[in-house]
């Protein structure tokens, strides 16, 4: 697995959404990597999308193959080169507010520190900071602002934090538990799902909110339920819950980041927030 850095040499704006030149609606806005170009956008809607279980699963894993001289098409005035390689599995990255870099390697269960400044093109430093972990993804430094005393990780299925000071480079005693149990603890496929979990502090530090995948990709194994049934678990679990293997899924939960067990449900179901 490679990291990959991107320096932007000038500022640049985003698309303009009267522009639809680049826009691909209906059948063009499906196709692969080649096809794809930057500020290109694909506009997909629910009636584009096959029927759940309209055709059979097919497993279509990666190939790692030698890395080709050429690099990703990027839009003018951006360039990207290899900043960092060897890395096994790594799917987050945050920057602690002293610019080290901390990856979270999900397979291996690992978070690795990166350290360099702005003008070095590779690290000078890389060490793991921590080892032993479920899954890790989402990263969050706490409390907010320059100096956190806290680097909190989540798990699959919980929520720890790590005593922190700046320019640490490794754990510096054992975690502390925060969130003992998110949905998808369980190991087998079904109750796992989709292993990321994401953290992101409120600007006061007073709460903290962890994002859970869903069980799923079409939610069809939640089973039925008529109108007065939603409306009793609504009241119960907040509007647009998720029920069956999904409770507690395909959420936003948010928590107080020094109490464990105190927890409440800001929104479950993405697909019903405005």
């Amino acid at each position: 697995m490679l990291l990959a850095f991107a320096a932007a040499a000038l500022a640049q704006s985003g698309p303009d959404p009267a522009d639809n030149s680049r826009l691909r609606a209906g059948s063009a806005a499906f196709g692969d990597w080649r096809a794809d170009s930057p500020l290109v956008r694909r506009k997909i809607t629910v009636d584009d999308l096959p029927k759940p279980f309209a055709t059979r699963s097919a497993n279509n894993f990666p190939r790692i193959v030698a890395r080709p001289a050429a690099s990703p098409r990027v839009p003018p005035g951006f360039e990207v080169e290899l900043f960092a390689s060897d890395l096994k599995d790594p799917r987050a990255l945050v920057v602690a507010p002293n610019g080290d870099l901390f990856v979270a390697e999900s397979e291996p269960g690992r978070i690795r520190v990166l350290r360099a400044s702005d003008s070095e093109g590779k690290p000078r430093e890389a060490r793991i900071f921590a080892v032993g972990l479920d899954s890790p993804f989402g990263m969050a430094f706490y409390p907010p602002g320059p100096d956190p005393q806290w680097i909190y990780i989540a798990n699959t299925g919980s929520v720890i934090r790590y005593p922190y000071r700046s320019g640490d480079l490794k754990a510096r005693g054992r975690p502390e538990v925060i969130v003992p149990r998110l949905a998808g603890a369980g190991s087998s496929a079904v109750q796992r799902g989709h292993i990321t979990r994401d953290i992101v502090f409120s600007q006061n530090g007073q709460q903290m909110f962890v994002s859970v995948g869903s069980a799923s990709n079409v939610g069809e194994e939640m089973g039925r339920r008529d109108t007065a049934m939603i409306a009793r678990w609504d009241a119960e679990h907040g509007l647009g819950s998720a029920w069956g293997n999904e409770t507690d899924r395909a959420a936003v939960l948010v928590f107080d980041p020094d109490e464990v067990d105190d927890q409440f449900v800001l929104a479950r179901h993405l697909a019903r927030l405005r």
